[in-house]
């Protein structure tokens, strides 16, 4: 029987039978005289503030176990709270004569909860190999550098971290041997990778796994905007100030009641101030135009009528974007950026690819059905661009991007709903149908961004460490996969598998069977 078990006994029978002497205490509980002396003892250390009645009680213990379990999980490892600051809460909650809260005992906790994680998430991960549905994968990869350089594959539809793995270098043989082998584990393949066009990250996709090579759409777009956001902004900013300079000097002039020919001239250069400011102010808004409609181009309808684009279409209309980007630098005298054009230039082919590529799958999908002419058009022209409007229209965080892809297929909605072979569908094979449709659509990944906000939490909590314990990145890989909830409730391992698992922090609590007694102080 444990220490806490031994307390709770004595402090039960104090209660049933108030005050009694060590020796009846004895024969009634069956331990020694010296052992109910020393219980009694550490139970009045203990009793020095007023709700410490409550942790002397079986239910008081078990929470209390769970109020330590459930600080240290989420801050502890989730956010990054270092264990001097965790265990200078728990003294604040008086806990200290319940629990150790020492640094170290703290620490302790620490390391069985992250052993309880990584081995919880291992089981699940080979029961969702064995049980459950892996698909093809749709990777983005990239590197991120912490105490050691990592290599990190994420797979875009699901959300799930493939890999998370520490290697000595970036070139071609490290990437394919951590991907291959986590590959192997999950019995899966990879349909396309989505990278920032680094020569490593080419020659996995199309030489390692022998698939499509897609850019990058998000580090496309920031080569833009790095080359001349910036240009615009500090304009507009110069001219601002100018303006303001020159106002002032006029307003000065006034006040000391001078004419004649300087305050004409300083009245011109304030016409002269306002008239740059006038026109910088709308270079920005017509730039961010056509950022945005480049950033609308790249999808498999054409947002003017939802009609279905091909990739010669998108490319048409990209270079169409990138030239009045160009056109509009070149008018204004911005400073010339030859190497960025022409990366972004030779990325716009590639980019467009994946809409053929796209398409291709769906075709493959219906052939396969073998649906007549009259079906497949059906789900081609009605069924995939309402399912695609609203995924994306949900997904994108621009109000006005928002606002112009669901009035985009709002027709497209409407049309689906009231179309002849939507409304002789029974439920069932109706939602069969759009469970088609949002795998498609799921399929059509264009950044990887997920992953750079991924390389940026890490980062954060690389800061927040001094220095990284051996475990915690399998920790935040495994909180990742099957904690990290999005709105619907999902988690990414949920979703990757194709089956649910349980709640992971209530599935790791009763395996922290009871925390760290507190510190025996003398005097």
């Amino acid at each position: 029987m444990g220490f806490w078990d031994k307390s709770l006994r004595i402090c039960k029978y104090l209660c049933d039978y108030g005050q009694q002497s060590m020796r009846q205490l004895a024969q009634q509980t069956g331990f020694s005289k010296s052992s109910v002396h020393r219980l009694r003892q550490a139970l009045e250390r203990r009793s020095g503030s007023p709700e410490a009645g409550l942790w002397e009680t079986e239910a008081g213990r078990q929470w209390l176990t769970r109020l330590g379990v459930a600080t240290l999980y989420p801050f502890g490892l989730k956010r990054g709270v270092g264990v001097d600051t965790l265990s200078e809460f728990f003294v604040r909650l008086r806990l200290h004569h319940h629990l150790g809260c020492s640094p170290t005992a703290v620490r302790g906790v620490l390391r069985a909860l992250e052993q309880t994680i990584v081995e919880t998430a291992h089981a699940w991960e080979q029961e969702g190999t064995t049980t459950g549905a892996v698909r093809d994968i749709i990777g983005a990869v990239d590197e991120t550098f912490l105490e050691h350089m990592m290599l990190v594959c994420m797979d875009l539809p699901s959300g799930s971290l493939l890999v998370e793995a520490v290697a000595a270098n970036r070139t071609y043989a490290p990437w394919k041997a951590v991907v291959d082998e986590r590959l192997k584990a999950l019995g899966a393949a990879v349909l396309y990778l989505v990278s920032d066009r680094a020569k490593a990250l080419i020659q996995l996709a199309e030489m390692g796994f022998e698939c499509l090579s897609m850019p990058d759409f998000f580090h496309c777009v920031h080569d833009i905007g790095k080359t001349y956001s910036l240009t615009i902004g500090r304009r507009l900013r110069d001219a601002q100030q100018a303006l303001a300079h020159a106002e002032a000097r006029l307003m000065r002039r006034h006040e000391h009641a001078s004419g004649g020919q300087d305050t004409w001239q300083d009245v011109l250069l304030v016409e002269a101030r306002r008239a740059a400011v006038t026109q910088w102010t709308a270079v920005q808004p017509t730039y961010r135009l056509h950022l945005e409609t480049l950033s609308l181009t790249l999808h498999p309808f054409n947002l003017d009528d939802a009609t279905v684009q091909t990739s010669t279409q998108v490319t048409h209309r990209l270079y169409a974007e990138v030239e009045a980007i160009e056109a509009l630098a070149a008018r204004h005298a911005f400073p010339a950026c030859h190497a960025a054009r022409t990366k972004v230039r030779k990325q716009l082919p590639a980019l467009a690819a994946l809409v053929d590529f796209g398409w291709a799958g769906g075709e493959q999908d219906l052939e396969h059905a073998e649906l007549s002419t009259r079906w497949r058009a059906w789900a081609k022209e009605c069924l995939l661009p309402s399912v695609y409007g609203a995924h994306h229209g949900a997904h994108t965080r621009c109000a006005r991007r928002k606002a112009k892809l669901r009035q985009a297929f709002e027709a497209s909605q409407t049309a689906f709903e009231h179309h002849v072979l939507t409304q002789q569908l029974p439920c069932p094979a109706l939602e069969e149908w759009k469970t088609w449709a949002k795998q498609r659509v799921r399929a059509f990944q264009r950044t990887s961004s997920a992953v750079e906000g991924r390389n940026g939490y890490l980062s954060q909590m690389q800061h927040n460490h001094r220095g990284l314990p051996p475990q915690r990145p399998k920790v935040w890989t495994a909180l990742h996969n099957f904690d990290g909830r999005a709105a619907d409730g999902t988690t990414p391992a949920a979703r990757f598998f194709g089956r649910g698992f349980p709640d992971l922090f209530a599935t790791v609590l009763p395996h922290i069977a009871a925390l760290p007694r507190p510190r025996q102080r003398r005097g």
